[in-house]
């Protein structure tokens, strides 16, 4: 067995440092969500529907991009579905696949949220970094992403299966 490489007293500054931020932000985007009448699992599954062809995307695909297990994504998506923010129905190509389709009261409920959402961002990390440091958390993020393994989950965008 080997020994621990323990920390030193930088690098755990910086972990403690890294860990207050990212609470920090956490609590302020849950408060300004829970202002707006959602909570961030909601957000997280509404972004996605919203910006995806015909606002349907495969359950499979929305829990791989988000990083959930079936699990989370079932219960999250049943509680969405009794507040009519989406719909589920079978997969017209594959039997053993649901589909999820975000509803016009998901979509009202995303799209009154966002400009809060992007409001809360700018002010509690856009705003305090110049760009260079932008560009520099940008590399570090993308970086250390790439080292959990999570820079290979899906990114929003085109949607690569329907």
């Amino acid at each position: 067995m080997t020994e621990p490489r323990w920390l030193n007293e930088q690098e755990s500054r910086m972990w403690r440092a890294y860990l207050r931020m990212h609470r920090a932000v956490e609590v302020a985007i849950d408060r300004q969500l829970s202002e707006a009448g959602i909570s961030r699992p909601d957000y997280e599954v509404l972004v996605p529907l919203s910006e995806a062809e015909g606002r349907t995307l495969r359950v499979r695909y929305l829990a791989t991009w988000l990083g959930w297990d079936r699990s989370r994504i079932a219960h999250q998506l049943r509680r969405m579905e009794q507040r009519g923010l989406i719909t589920r129905s079978e997969c017209p190509t594959d039997a053993r696949g649901t589909m999820v389709k975000l509803t016009d009261q998901g979509y009202a409920a995303v799209a009154a949220a966002a400009p809060g959402h992007v409001e809360t961002i700018r002010n509690v990390l856009v705003d305090q970094l110049n760009q260079d440091e932008i560009a520099q958390l940008t590399a570090i993020a993308e970086r250390v992403a790439a080292a959990t393994g999570w820079s290979q989950l899906p990114h929003p965008g085109p949607v690569p299966e329907r």
